[in-house]
């Protein structure tokens, strides 16, 4: 029996910006503004750029926007459309994904 492990894996942690709960990187959605500027939702987390971490919730979204949240993680401004591309994304959001 040559290579049995009794340690756990680890499981990656991330914070959400709306609650700022720690969670599994898993069961978040991960928001990604690409070296362009562009912003959009990477379920799988391979996207390049910088990322930013969201329940897959409407009320974590509608916290993280009062809050100015995203903005804060970007460095940059969000006009109001990408918070309702958000939205209209996260509805459609894979269930493999969550």
């Amino acid at each position: 029996m040559k290579g049995v492990r009794s340690v756990p894996k680890k499981i990656p942690m991330r914070q959400c910006v709306g609650c700022r709960e720690m969670k599994p990187k898993k069961e978040l959605i991960r928001v990604v503004r690409s070296p362009e500027g562009q912003v959009s939702l990477d379920f799988r987390g391979k996207l390049p750029g910088r990322g930013a971490y969201v329940c897959p919730n409407p009320a974590c979204l509608a916290k993280t926007k009062k809050s100015k949240a995203l903005e804060r993680a970007f460095s940059a401004p969000l006009p109001e459309e990408v918070y309702q591309a958000l939205e209209e994304q996260m509805k459609e959001v894979p269930q493999d994904a969550q």
